[in-house]
């Protein structure tokens, strides 16, 4: 889920061209596993004071493009966030006993 400062950034044209790049020119596949990789990842994260330097933000060698799965576990890993929760495909927080997870 993003961030309230970080929403206008992640809703640019830049970072929308940037994003899209980075899953062509990788063929889409996952950076960690090789799977198919669909989420393109900050390595050193977004924050209130590096929004504005590009060189953080839309640095490709500052990317990653990671697969829902092996994204989610680096979210869960960097916020620390367990007790039942888990990230969507949107990257929206969400309950693990939400009908979408429940068998």
């Amino acid at each position: 889920m993003a961030k309230d400062y970080s929403k206008k950034f992640y809703n640019s044209s830049a970072w929308k061209r940037l994003s899209e790049y980075i899953r062509v020119s990788r063929h889409f596949t996952c950076e960690e596993c090789g799977e198919y990789g669909t989420q393109v990842h900050h390595i050193e994260e977004i924050t209130p004071e590096n929004i504005n330097d590009a060189s953080i933000t839309l640095n490709e060698n500052n990317l990653q493009l990671l697969c829902e799965e092996c994204h989610n576990k680096k979210r869960k890993k960097e916020a620390d966030v367990n007790h039942g929760l888990k990230f969507d495909s949107n990257g929206d927080l969400i309950s693990v006993d939400t009908p979408l997870f429940k068998k």
